[in-house]
């Protein structure tokens, strides 16, 4: 039996960011500590797989276009392949047997998983019984989750998505142009009013039986930028252990109505502004990569095109091996990491300093600034104060260095991506780049490459500000 929650679905603010198990309810960290998804901690260690055998969708959203043969573009709803079953296993045996971060196994669709259950079900049943200690997790528009979550509950399916853009059905109007629902296509404010309240009493049951909920909600200008201050309100109050506000995806070439239409997306700073308004104790995730439905490897990467059917086997065998040794080593990582997390907190309180900047990080992964300037695809984003080292989110960028040389017109967008940015932490950068960045107010540095990501952070914090305070002083 699960034990109880609190009424707002976690113990503490710092839930499912990089909290440790002294900042949560035993059980709770137990479900949350290898998930990517629910732990910003998490995320530099372990993957997630997600396998598209739900091509089914119940509902229509004016910012989805599912694609199920493409592998160019990275947003949710797209796959290269469509998988039964049957098929999922073998990928899932294979991936599990040659990425040793593993940990979660989740379906996404490329639909709805829960209108689409009998695939769904099936296959979770297979990788239980064969990998019995990967995570299920599942993704959904809500619409027929009441009608599954008792079945969810008994699979032991710890972590469910619930995509909920709206909690005024008039909102949702302008999001969704038609639902299926009993066997009936439904429009307008109907179709809204619908959706709304099957969202509502999902949430509900899920939380009656201590299952993890993360919220989705995808962030539309003009539409629910100012509704999403409701949204977090109520998905909060009804037990929400997170609450993802993503930006919208809407460029033209991926065929949506609000692309299609000129609907914009929000830049960086106007989600960072909005995450400040609802942070008031609500545990928000700022990690999100809005991945594919086939989706594999760490958060920020994608090795799905490695382990297309054409790779796998027809008579994978699986090794744990691989994970078994890789959770040994991250046990030990994950220990100095919180140590030096602890650190450059205290250091960042000594510093006399009001100043708030946001500092732009080049990783591989496990936590470090370990990544080249020009061969990094995003860059995270931290905000650093006396307060200490917060993560903000991330910005996707295109590579700058392509076979030993980078473009001008790439190297634009990069700073234009790193709006707001003071500084870039990098393992490596040329003079070239650094020149560009620092004329448009960017710094950008080495000199920390290697170290923990806070502990760089806290250093370069440290340092910029104790000349500042030097020179006040002089």
């Amino acid at each position: 039996m699960r034990k109880a929650l609190s009424s707002s679905g976690c113990a503490s603010s710092k839930c499912g960011s990089s909290s440790g198990s002294d900042e949560l309810p035993p059980e709770i960290w137990e479900k949350v500590k290898d998930h990517p998804c629910y732990s910003e901690e998490a995320h530099h260690y372990f993957a997630r797989m997600h396998v598209a055998v739900a091509p089914a969708c119940n509902i229509q959203c004016n910012y989805c276009n599912r694609k199920y043969d493409c592998s160019n573009e990275s947003r949710p709803g797209v796959v290269s392949e469509k998988l039964t079953p049957e098929q999922a296993m073998r990928k899932v045996m294979a991936v599990a047997s040659e990425v040793p971060q593993l940990s979660v196994l989740g379906i996404a669709g490329p639909g709805d998983a829960c209108y689409d259950w009998k695939k769904t079900k099936a296959t979770f049943e297979l990788i239980a019984e064969k990998i019995p200690d990967i995570k299920l997790c599942l993704s959904t528009n809500g619409l027929a989750l009441p009608d599954r979550v008792d079945e969810i509950a008994q699979m032991n399916i710890d972590h469910v998505t619930v995509t909920i853009n709206m909690v005024d059905p008039e909102v949702g109007t302008h999001i969704y142009p038609w639902i299926f629902y009993r066997n009936k296509r439904w429009t307008g404010l109907d179709a809204a009013k619908i959706l709304h309240e099957r969202q509502m009493q999902g949430l509900e049951m899920l939380k009656e039986r201590r299952i993890l909920v993360k919220v989705n909600s995808v962030l539309i200008p003009g539409i629910n930028d100012e509704h999403m201050l409701e949204v977090n309100r109520v998905v909060k109050q009804k037990g929400a252990f997170l609450h993802n506000i993503m930006p919208l995806i809407s460029e033209p070439e991926h065929g949506t109505y609000f692309g299609l239409t000129g609907q914009r997306g929000p830049t960086p700073m106007e989600l960072k502004k909005l995450q400040d308004r609802v942070s008031d104790g609500t545990k928000l995730m700022k990690h999100c990569r809005q991945c594919r439905a086939d989706a594999v490897g760490l958060l920020g990467e994608d090795r799905g095109q490695e382990f297309t059917m054409a790779h796998v086997s027809d008579d994978v065998a699986y090794d744990p091996s691989k994970r078994e040794a890789y959770r040994e080593i991250v046990a030990k990582e994950r220990g100095e990491h919180v140590e030096n997390r602890k650190k450059a907190s205290d250091q960042l309180a000594a510093v006399a300093s009001d100043a708030a900047v946001l500092v732009a990080v080049a990783t591989k992964g496990g936590g470090r600034i370990n990544q080249h300037f020009g061969h990094a695809k995003e860059f995270q984003v931290y905000e650093a104060s006396a307060r200490g080292v917060q993560f903000v989110g991330h910005r996707k960028v295109d590579q700058y260095c392509q076979g030993g040389w980078g473009e001008d017109a790439t190297l634009d967008g990069v700073i234009a991506a790193l709006e707001g940015v003071s500084v870039v932490l990098c393992s490596k950068i040329g003079d070239c780049p650094k020149d560009s960045l620092s004329a448009a107010g960017i710094q950008a540095t080495d000199s920390y490459a290697h170290e923990w990501i806070e502990a760089g952070i806290a250093a370069w914090y440290g340092a910029a500000h104790g000349k500042e305070q030097a020179l006040r002083s002089a």
